[in-house]
């Protein structure tokens, strides 16, 4: 079993501050990967989601989700500077309990099935050992359309 530190993660996954979901990987095989997000009170979405009840927004739960997948999906690409992991669809998502400020979530994903680019993954989310979310998502592995290229501004 790995695990990855944030700055490892960083090299894995294109994503940076404020959308990185995933703080650290504490389990990694070949089927099954195992993620953890840290839910500080200073979340930007806590600003809006909501100022007197802050409550992380489920469709976050689920992108952290298919981050964690995107890390097992990317760790074995050779070139994966030049590919990403696209989110192709959400099935069966289910949102059990609310994820406060203050929150571990720990976040299991297993693989369902892999069939050339497009992955198929089972998961949960968890803050202390209880399901707040579960959701089954399809990631597509795809070439960066910006690779090669500058990313200065466009002339």
């Amino acid at each position: 079993m790995a695990s990855l530190e944030n700055v490892e993660i960083r090299d894995i996954l294109p994503h940076r501050y404020p959308f990185l979901l995933v703080d650290r990987i504490t389990e990694m095989e070949p089927d099954r990967i195992v993620g953890i997000k840290n839910v500080t009170a200073n979340e930007p979405f806590f600003l809006g989601h909501f100022p007197e009840f802050p409550v992380m927004p489920g469709v976050l739960i689920v992108e952290a989700m298919a981050q964690v997948a995107g890390v097992l999906v990317l760790r074995e690409v050779a070139d994966r500077k030049s590919r990403l992991v696209l989110l192709a669809s959400v099935e069966d998502a289910r949102f059990r309990k609310p994820v406060l400020p203050g929150d571990t979530l720990t976040i299991e994903m297993t693989m369902v099935r892999r069939k050339s680019t497009v992955v198929k993954m089972k998961g949960e989310a968890r803050v202390a050992g209880s399901v707040v979310a579960e959701a089954t998502v399809m990631c597509k592995l795809a070439d960066r359309p910006d690779h090669g290229r500058g990313a200065g501004p466009a002339e």
